[in-house]
């Protein structure tokens, strides 16, 4: 093993998660779960007597990557969803003559899910989906139970007359008893679907659809719900969140007075050529790591020219209105890349919304900290976290802002070459 995978190996956390070992090329060779990922990769370097295959797995990892999770349950479903996003060539399925557990859902009005073992191909009902086989029959309904906080199901064999204990704890919507429609039913079950197939863009896209539609039907309590599941499959498949950061949070809400520990923190920044091609970006952290699935860009439509002001203005009004009127929950702050002129433009927008948003501006020369109503600035030490973390975060919205410019910039070129000849 080489130096530079053993201190990679040394420095694993000690939580649950997923982790992904690549070869000298950088393809995913093998996923798998772990509820000690430094102790469970180290395992496979400590030179005792190994199957022929693992043999082969080791001598081709050449660097690992790791995700951790809040649970080894979560971990379970993070590496199915990971196993068939990438198919290494070392995951193979269970091959043995053991009775392994299944995931089964019935082909029925209201489908039922539940966990059963097979008696060989005879055992499988028509219609019905299986997902597996799973080795751990406890860690498979731990997560199975995860799934069903998110999307309540039906799991009695035959239907009730009345609601049962399980509609009581919000474990179920009570199809016996007409309190949810075929149509509603079977759209969690198809989320569902998409949980255990690893589907995780179009579950995403599904909830957001769902969201919007009933937020546009004025049916706020179910776009809540949808809201909610949104957030919740978010942090089924994002990674626990880090104790550095947990103290980071902690000072960004000293440091501003703001009423929580900020989760959720979004940046808006601004790329422009001469006031061409202007473009705005959004990018979204979710417990200090980026959240790529909720990073937005924008052209600048509504201002001509320099105007830097307008333009923070734009993306504020678009990307916010378009959250309220979603009925979508807000970030818990908002940075935004710049002075106190930016600051009040950002301001003045989300007061028209009636968002009320905390809100900062984070100047690039002096890193200054303005917020509003305070006539100057926060300055915070050089070295501290809150400070390191919020550079993180604009630079973060900086680059994607940049690289959006650029693409516009190279087609504007190829239009113009393209009339010239």
């Amino acid at each position: 093993m080489n130096s530079p995978l053993r201190a990679r190996i040394a420095a694993l956390p000690v939580s649950s998660g997923v982790y992904l070992m690549k070869d000298g090329a950088g393809a995913i060779i093998y996923v798998g779960k772990a509820v000690n990922l430094r102790r469970r990769v180290q395992s496979y370097f400590r030179g005792k007597a190994q199957d022929p295959k693992t043999g082969l797995l080791v001598a081709q990892i050449a660097d690992i990557d790791v995700v951790q999770t809040h649970s080894e349950a979560a971990a379970l479903i993070l590496e199915a969803a990971l196993v068939k996003e990438h198919f290494p060539r070392f995951n193979i399925d269970l091959k043995d003559g053991k009775s392994y557990p299944y995931i089964e859902l019935t082909q029925e009005e209201f489908p039922l899910v539940s966990l059963v073992r097979l008696a060989g191909v005879d055992g499988k009902k028509p219609g019905a989906r299986y997902f597996g086989p799973y080795v751990d029959a406890p860690l498979v309904r731990e997560a199975l139970g995860l799934v069903r906080k998110i999307f309540p199901f039906r799991s009695c064999l035959t239907m009730p007359k009345k609601p049962c204990l399980y509609n009581d704890i919000g474990l179920c919507d009570a199809p016996c008893a007409g309190q949810i429609s075929v149509e509603d039913y079977r759209r969690k079950i198809n989320n569902i679907r998409c949980v255990l197939d690893g589907r995780k863009d179009e579950l995403y896209r599904n909830l957001r659809q769902d969201m919007e539609r009933l937020a546009q039907a004025r049916d706020f309590e179910r776009a809540a719900e949808a809201r909610d599941q949104l957030r919740a499959v978010g942090a089924l498949y994002a990674s626990s969140p880090d104790a550095n950061y947990f103290k980071e949070a902690e000072q960004l809400q000293r440091a501003f007075g703001l009423p929580r520990r900020p989760e959720r923190v979004e940046c808006i920044d601004i790329s422009t050529t001469m006031g061409a091609n202007s473009v705005g970006s959004v990018v979204t952290f979710l417990d200090g790591r980026p959240d790529k699935s909720n990073y937005r860009r924008f052209r600048i439509r509504e201002v001509e020219g320099m105007d830097d002001f307008k333009m923070v203005a734009e993306v504020v009004r678009r990307r916010y209105g378009r959250l309220k009127r979603a009925g979508a929950a807000y970030p818990d702050l908002v940075i935004i890349d710049g002075g106190k002129g930016q600051l009040a433009a950002a301001e003045a927008e989300l007061r028209a919304l009636d968002a009320a948003i905390p809100l900062i501006s984070l100047a690039k020369r002096e890193e200054e900290v303005f917020l509003p109503g305070r006539r100057g600035p926060v300055i915070l030490d050089r070295s501290s976290l809150a400070l390191r973390f919020l550079q993180r975060v604009r630079d973060e919205a900086h680059r994607f802002a940049l690289a959006y410019h650029r693409i516009l910039r190279g087609k504007k070129f190829v239009e113009l070459e393209r009339n010239t000849k």
